[in-house]
């Protein structure tokens, strides 16, 4: 009966001792994750949605493609241009063709023998004209009409002459340019085009889907947003006073209750930063002192946190 009574009383008493203990602090934080928010360089309407909220994507997997007529229009035009440059290249370094050059030959040789006819008339001329057979008005339509001839013989021989020596350097360098110059257009519109598929910088979990198919895209317009997992970090906010325990470099446990039953958690602290004057607690005295400031202290997972979710409550007690 009496240890009876004195197993009562000590129960009583470590009663009332726990009573008198102060609750245990939590300290409550929230946990991140980075987060990539993907958008369109071109503007144009959804097409086709791949991807949903909560899926997972490799990194540079397809989330979306954007219909734009404007690039494929201007991809019709670049890759006619192309063409004609490429053309207008190659006759450059081909030079005149086969054919053309018989035909500047043949012309240079009705020149000449136009020439030589002439020459021969107007010598005849000139003697007659010397003997007083004919006048002076049909002599100098002879000369005219050898000198004419003469011009056509340097213009034919020219055009032969040209023919035959093919294209000259520069406008060979010119058509090359210009080709050149086309090429460039090409890549910019096929760099808009691939633009039209928004893929997936990260690995992660599509967290959000903004877009809907139909609607109008802007350019520069966040369309959907990824979050890697494998990049995650605790924000907390610890008052000044309590700011020993969280020291750059220090280990520390914590629990995340929304993944009930999961084991307690290693995090490291890796930065600290003071929050805003309104983030106070509360004075030191009421009548003097000074105010206590809150800080921000990041840390990091020891190793990823599996299942674990931007938003998430992280407890450290």
């Amino acid at each position: 009966m009496a240890v009876l009574g004195v197993a009562v009383l000590a129960g009583l008493g470590y009663g009332v001792w726990r009573a008198t203990l102060p609750d245990p602090e939590i300290i409550q934080g929230m946990l991140e994750a980075r987060e990539t928010d993907i958008a369109g360089k071109v503007t144009g309407r959804v097409a086709q949605i791949l991807v949903q909220e909560g899926q997972s994507v490799a990194r540079g997997a397809i989330l979306l493609r954007i219909d734009s007529p404007e690039v494929a229009a201007k991809m019709n035009q670049v890759l006619a241009a192309q063409a004609a440059a490429s053309a207008v290249a190659l006759k450059a370094k081909t030079g005149a063709r086969s054919e053309e050059i018989r035909m500047a030959n043949a012309n240079e040789q009705r020149a000449r023998t136009g020439l030589d006819l002439a020459r021969k008339s107007f010598e005849r001329v000139d003697n007659l004209y010397r003997e007083g057979l004919v006048s002076q008005q049909k002599r100098d339509e002879a000369l005219a009409n050898w000198q004419a001839s003469q011009g056509l013989h340097d213009a034919a021989k020219a055009q032969a002459d040209m023919a035959r020596n093919g294209p000259r350097s520069e406008d060979q360098l010119a058509a090359n340019a210009q080709a050149r110059q086309v090429a460039g257009v090409v890549q910019e519109v096929e760099a808009a085009q691939r633009e039209t598929e928004l893929h997936s910088p990260v690995a992660g979990v599509v967290a959000k889907v903004l877009a809907k198919v139909g609607e109008l895209s802007p350019q520069g317009v966040p369309v959907v947003t990824v979050v890697d997992l494998n990049d995650q970090w605790a924000l907390l906010n610890v008052r000044e006073d309590k700011l020993a325990r969280f020291a750059v470099g220090q280990e520390f446990d914590a629990e995340l209750p929304a993944l009930a039953g999961a084991a307690k958690q290693r995090f490291k602290v890796t930065g600290i930063s003071v929050l805003p004057d309104f983030a106070t607690w509360r004075a030191t005295r009421s009548n003097q002192g000074f105010d206590m400031r809150t800080f921000e202290v990041r840390a990091t997972p020891i190793k990823p946190i599996a299942n674990a979710r931007p938003g998430m409550s992280v407890l450290i007690r």
